[in-house]
């Protein structure tokens, strides 16, 4: 092969292997131990970077890695009518670093899963008793909105805001799992009006065009946040 031909071969190979590292260098790492169980006692501060320290191996026990934290519904007096019950690394030290976590959503005839979004995970949801309405908002604006009843399950791509609503007079039940320890929930109606400090009323108003009186009476209702 001519030498020109030769260069013009390696730089293309270069390109392809450049192109294909990009994804690899974005995703998680892989684990370099069997597990790292969170420590949280060693923690002198707030501060922490992906995850917390880990236990040394001789204080792991099986209990690191069990929790009945889901066994019980969560409590569905409040406005919204639903209760999200987390099984995360806060709550179960042995999912640190693992990379998932599980939450159960209870919820009350008619009850509400307001919109809110996952900014660190993707959302799977398992329907256990009841059915629900459910949906999720594109960045483009399109609504993709599906009945999932008992045994079914639906997707919310990570990030995107969605929903779900118990569309029966009977108490729903479902299971949702992240491909997240800790995927964090941002309640899209406690971050406009439930802030603190609040978010300006004059920017609110002029956002979803409506009166200013009305975003402060709105306000009102999020001082104390479900």
């Amino acid at each position: 092969m001519a030498p020109k031909h030769l260069s013009a071969v390696l730089l293309a190979a270069g390109a392809i292997i450049l192109a294909l590292a990009v994804p690899l260098l974005a995703g998680d790492p892989d684990m370099l131990q069997d597990f790292c169980v969170a420590d949280y006692g060693s923690l002198k501060g707030p501060l922490r970077v992906n995850g917390f320290p880990c236990k040394r191996p001789e204080n792991v026990t099986a209990d690191d890695f069990f929790s009945n934290v889901l066994s019980l519904p969560g409590n569905t007096g409040n406005p919204v009518g639903s209760a999200v019950t987390a099984a995360n690394v806060e709550k179960v030290p042995g999912l640190n670093t693992l990379g998932m976590s599980m939450s159960r959503v209870d919820y009350a005839p008619w009850g509400v899963n307001p919109p809110h979004t996952h900014p660190r995970a993707t959302e799977i949801i398992f329907v256990l008793e009841g059915s629900l309405d459910v949906a999720f908002v594109t960045t483009g604006g399109n609504l993709y909105a599906h009945t999932v009843c008992k045994g079914e399950l639906f997707v919310f791509p990570r990030g995107l805001v969605h929903f779900q609503r118990n569309n029966g007079g009977a108490p729903a039940v479902a299971i949702s799992a992240f491909n997240s320890q800790l995927p964090g929930t941002q309640s899209l109606a406690v971050a406009m009006f439930g802030s603190s400090p609040p978010m300006p009323t004059d920017v609110l108003a002029r956002a979803l065009q409506i009166d200013g009186g009305v975003v402060e009476t709105i306000k009102s209702k999020f001082t104390l946040k479900y």
